[in-house]
């Protein structure tokens, strides 16, 4: 008994830890969830204005920008895969990586060559442990992004764009990431960001007559080819904003779930020890009876 009640103890001072743990990293998400709402908050409006704006010029306007143009028979397809840097965060990471998954499986179905880009270290071991090849990584700041990183990948990816795909380009770029809906809530979201394929504020269907055609200045190709650097980078941080605040949500949610389940053994092995030192009580207390019984007998 007393080295069954030596391992509930154990046990109990090592729930007691792990709650320690897992409460303070809790805390720190909550901490951190504020700020990185408050971003995405900030980030969202200016994302869409500028889809919106980009969306305009390519919608009411003849001419053909590469950035906006179809190809006629996509080969290459990239995808820009968006994880954390660190994990006890529930399935965030692996709902994501499956969903880019599917959207390989899906690209590969329709005879194209895709290649990654990735961004989080989540990501580069998944695909290091696999041994699955990749374009390029960014590692250390999914927690805080920086305008900085997502401009450093909306060149990378751009470059291999505007490539030809016999020289190693792309016909299609798609990110992936987790988007923050709520507290309890974050879902993985694909977007094809390039060839733009997302128009937004056309005319309602009551509208009548034809779409009107917007006067540029300056010419509409220049236009484009100043919004859409613009429009790539903003769709880049508002993601990574996106992912970021997800990742907190969803580490906070882990680690309160950790923090009960802690709590769920502490009470069940402080019952189990209260019953061990019971019995042993118990039976010293029948060894003492005994004990005392056969000397009286012996008198």
């Amino acid at each position: 008994m007393g080295a069954q009640l030596r391992v509930y103890r154990q046990k109990i001072r090592g729930a007691q830890t792990t709650k320690k743990i897992t409460r303070a990293m809790e805390l720190i998400s909550a901490s951190r969830i504020q700020k990185a709402m408050q971003r995405v908050q900030a980030s969202t409006p200016y994302a869409r204005a500028v889809t919106r704006a980009v969306s305009a010029v390519a919608t009411y306007s003849n001419v053909e920008h590469v950035l906006t143009t179809e190809a006629e028979n996509p080969t290459r397809a990239a995808i820009v895969l968006f994880t954390s840097d660190r994990g006890l965060a529930g399935p965030f990471n692996s709902q994501v990586i499956r969903e880019a998954s599917e959207l390989r499986t899906r690209l590969e179905g329709e005879g194209k060559t895709v290649v990654h880009y990735l961004v989080g270290r989540k990501a580069v071991g998944y695909f290091a442990f696999r041994r699955r090849p990749f374009e390029r990584e960014w590692i250390g700041e999914t927690d805080n992004p920086t305008i900085a990183t997502a401009h450093e990948i909306a060149e990378a990816i751009v470059g291999r764009f505007v490539q030809p795909t016999d020289e190693g380009g792309v016909d299609e770029i798609h990110i992936v990431y987790n988007r923050f809906v709520s507290m309890l809530t974050q879902e993985p979201e694909t977007v094809r960001l390039l060839p733009l394929e997302v128009v937004e504020g056309v005319a309602d269907d009551t509208d009548a007559g034809p779409f009107p055609l917007y006067e540029f200045e300056p010419e509409v190709a220049d236009v484009l080819d100043a919004l859409l650097p613009v429009y790539i980078e903003s769709r880049l941080y508002n993601a990574m904003l996106q992912s970021s605040a997800a990742k907190h949500a969803a580490t906070q949610k882990a680690m309160k779930s950790a923090s009960d389940n802690a709590d769920k053994l502490i009470r069940d092995y402080t019952r189990l020890a209260n019953n061990a030192r019971q019995s042993e009580i118990t039976q010293q207390i029948s060894e003492i009876v005994g004990g005392a019984d056969a000397l009286s007998s012996a008198k």
